[in-house]
């Protein structure tokens, strides 16, 4: 018994940020708990960089710990396979985002959103010269200058 309590405590302290896929609750949330948006736009199952860029920065940590109160996270996802297709409204909610947000359709890419949609700053592919930290600190002083 204890070893299953154990357990159950232990994946809460393990447990991933959470990107949504529903920017009009993002823009809600972000209102309410006077936060910014983050917007990617991805490849989930076919491009390399935006594999990358999740693995290594946005489920780090320091990158998680940073975003959880400051950040609400959206993924706007485009899978190619048959097995990971998106919900039918899910995917025409991620293409009305792109029309918007990424018309080039670049991936990755990601935006930087005041809690109305307004674009502070992008983020375009995965900067080799960019690690979570050099990120966190970028969208620290791009919120600053925004402030």
């Amino acid at each position: 018994m204890k070893s299953l309590i154990f357990l159950l405590v232990s994946s809460l302290w393990v447990s991933s940020l959470e990107w949504g896929g529903d920017f009009e609750k993002a823009k809600t949330e972000a209102n309410q708990n006077h936060k910014f948006i983050l917007l990617n736009f991805c490849g989930s199952d076919w491009c390399g960089p935006c594999i990358k860029l999740k693995k290594d920065i946005f489920e780090s940590s320091d990158f998680e710990q940073y975003a959880a109160s400051r950040l609400v996270l959206v993924r706007a996802d485009f899978p190619r396979l048959k097995k990971n297709q998106l919900e039918p409204h899910q995917t025409v909610h991620n293409e009305t985002l792109a029309e918007k947000y990424n018309p080039q359709g670049k991936f990755p890419f990601t935006v930087l959103l005041d809690a109305q949609g307004k674009v502070i700053k992008q983020w375009d592919g995965y900067p080799t010269s960019m690690n979570t930290l050099t990120f966190i600190h970028d969208i620290s002083t791009t919120l600053d200058v925004a402030k």
